[in-house]
């Protein structure tokens, strides 16, 4: 009756042999292909690094206004253009200006990769119902998976750095980015697409001409919803040396330093605040301009 009570399991002996197996098959393949993995990321390494120096080297007044002409672009509400700024500004009185350069130019990093890899997936997805069935519990693995399980193979692999954690960040975010892709283009009206086909347009044409255009709004929700989840990365990914507001809070936990950690915190709040209503307020115009163009 003792097989009632507890569950079968495998028998030990086994079980740690096959877990030793599985953890030396993947430090022989680290070992044998590791540099060779780490030289393919030098260019994502540059782009990373010219990004934070962009920042860190740009006087804080023109980064401001730069911020300001973009949410007001994106945004044509005054309220939205003061919001950001003086969020920034209470950022910098508080003496976390640097950090926060460092983590916009990750996020900024991150979300541009999640796009190049997002929207031809998402396309391709939208385009294929076989390729829609292979990719979708893909997607549900990488979004369920606790996200510190992503830093694991990720350090074996290319150690502890920024580019590890750019990788994490990205194979945490990147899936809203091809969901909202795909379901953007599958939801272009059949009659708009009859009418393109009427008149001769191609796949590529219909694709660039009608489709995209049409599905921005949704695709602009993904790369919202990209950058928030990016941002709620951005403790987790400081654990392997990603810098920027993360690493206070790190530092805040182990030491016990309430106000720290509630600073930068709140820093990340206000980034991400910013973040979510100049892209949201953007996709708002683009759904509005296409219900007057299209009734």
């Amino acid at each position: 009756m003792d097989s009632f009570w507890k569950f079968p399991t495998m028998d030990a002996d086994t079980l740690r042999l096959l877990k030793k197996n599985i953890d030396e098959g993947f430090r022989a393949f680290t070992r044998a292909y590791g540099d060779s993995i780490e030289s393919l990321f030098n260019p994502l390494q540059s782009f990373l690094i010219w990004a934070e120096r962009l920042l860190l080297a740009t006087p804080w007044p023109v980064v401001i206004a730069a911020v300001a002409v973009i949410a007001w672009i994106a945004s044509r509400s005054m309220k939205i253009v003061a919001g950001c700024v003086v969020t920034l500004l209470v950022i910098g009185w508080f003496d976390m200006w640097d950090d926060t350069m460092k983590t916009v130019s990750m996020i900024f990093v991150c979300t541009v990769l999640a796009i190049v890899i997002g929207i031809p997936i998402g396309i391709g997805m939208a385009r294929s119902n076989r390729l829609q069935r292979i990719v979708n519990p893909v997607l549900d693995v990488m979004q369920t998976m606790p996200s510190f399980v992503y830093l694991i193979p990720v350090v074996m692999l290319l150690g502890i750095g920024r580019v590890p954690g750019v990788i994490a960040v990205v194979i945490y975010a990147v899936p809203p980015m091809i969901r909202l892709t795909n379901l953007g283009i599958r939801m272009v009206d059949k009659d708009v697409l009859e009418a393109a086909d009427a008149f001769g347009s191609s796949s590529w044409q219909k694709l660039r001409n009608v489709q995209l255009p049409l599905a921005l709004p949704t695709i602009m929700a993904g790369v919202n919803q990209t950058i928030m989840m990016a941002l709620s990365m951005v403790v987790i990914a400081s654990m392997i040396g990603v810098q920027g507001l993360g690493q206070p809070v790190l530092k805040a936990i182990a030491n016990q330093y309430f106000t720290l950690g509630v600073f930068n915190g709140l820093a990340i709040v206000g980034i991400a605040i910013i973040f979510d209503r100049i892209s949201q307020a953007y996709g708002s115009r683009l759904q509005k301009h296409r219900e007057i163009v299209h009734g």
